[in-house]
């Protein structure tokens, strides 16, 4: 018997196959879904700056329409005559925001009872009233004037319709209780922009007697509208310092005198107005002249006829 053959160490049979896979086809991106991924974008990126100049817009509009100053330095005097300094309006932390001036009347002035609360129109600063303050108080009259945060010597806080608003509320507490001058004897004084916080004071103090309204602004909307910076924003819904009038002085019944440039858009206002009211048109070469100061006294003079 033939001895058998040793085997090898090898083992016999199938070799192992290999696992390594063959790499397939790189998957191909549609062109056209990259140029839509792209648009997608691109429109998103510029929504959000639309969105980011709209919101730089609504924080910033008060520079369209208010245009403080704080660099002229406060006159000697009012034509001649001294007033006095105030710092009132404190914060929480007890520091006065608002300067404002004390003008009182001569001794003999007709009006030596009365005090017109002098709301400026939001263009300059106080030292620029000067002419207008002067010839108010050759009426005889005692003359609180200040100027609103972000203007003058007031402090620096950027201004706003709201915070004006509230400054012309610190002014009517100042002189009703740090100088005791009864409401009844305060007459509003406001021009321009300053009319329509004049008319809002009218409205939520009712122990004042009158309101004196010169040249009230109801142009702004428009002004900003036209605007070459917001042509391509949605103004009617972003802009709110409107200083709006007509609606205040619609329902307003306090005795109101408008005195009014030419201008359509400011007589329709004040024909819409409650009654009692005295509308006046005056021509801009009148301002401050004879026959303005004239139908101040005539009104007046109507407020308190038994004085």
């Amino acid at each position: 018997m033939a001895p058998a053959t040793p085997r090898s160490g090898k083992q016999s049979g199938h070799q192992p196959q290999r696992n390594a896979q063959q790499p397939g086809n790189p998957e191909v991106v549609d062109p056209i879904w990259l140029l839509k991924a792209a648009g997608v974008v691109l429109l998103a990126a510029l929504f959000c700056g639309y969105l980011t100049f709209c919101l730089l817009f609504y924080q910033g509009q008060w520079q369209l329409v208010l245009h403080p100053d704080r660099s002229k330095p406060a006159p000697a005097s009012i034509a001649g005559s001294h007033y006095e300094t105030v710092h009132f309006g404190v914060d929480e932390t007890g520091t006065p925001q608002l300067t404002g001036w004390w003008i009182p009347a001569e001794p003999n002035g007709r009006y030596t009872r009365e005090t017109l609360l002098y709301l400026p129109g939001g263009d300059g600063s106080l030292a620029d009233a000067e002419p207008k303050l002067a010839a108010l108080h050759s009426l005889g009259i005692n003359i609180f004037a200040f100027d609103y945060r972000g203007y003058g010597q007031s402090s620096a806080t950027h201004p706003n319709e709201r915070r004006m608003t509230q400054d012309a509320a610190s002014a009517w507490q100042y002189l009703t209780a740090s100088r005791q001058i009864p409401g009844a004897q305060v007459i509003p004084f406001g021009e321009r922009v300053g009319a329509a916080i004049a008319a809002n004071l009218a409205a939520t103090q009712s122990q004042i007697p009158g309101v004196i309204l010169d040249s009230p602004r109801t142009d702004l909307p428009k002004i900003v509208r036209d605007d070459p910076r917001t042509r391509l924003l949605p103004v009617g819904l972003l802009f709110h310092e409107d200083f709006q009038i007509a609606s205040t002085v619609g329902s307003l019944k306090t005795a109101k005198l408008f005195l009014l440039p030419e201008s359509a858009a400011s007589l329709e206002m004040a024909r819409s107005a409650a009654e009692p009211k005295v509308i006046v048109a005056l021509p801009p070469s009148q301002a401050n002249g004879p026959a303005y100061l004239e139908q101040i006294a005539r009104f007046l003079d109507q407020l308190h006829p038994n004085r």
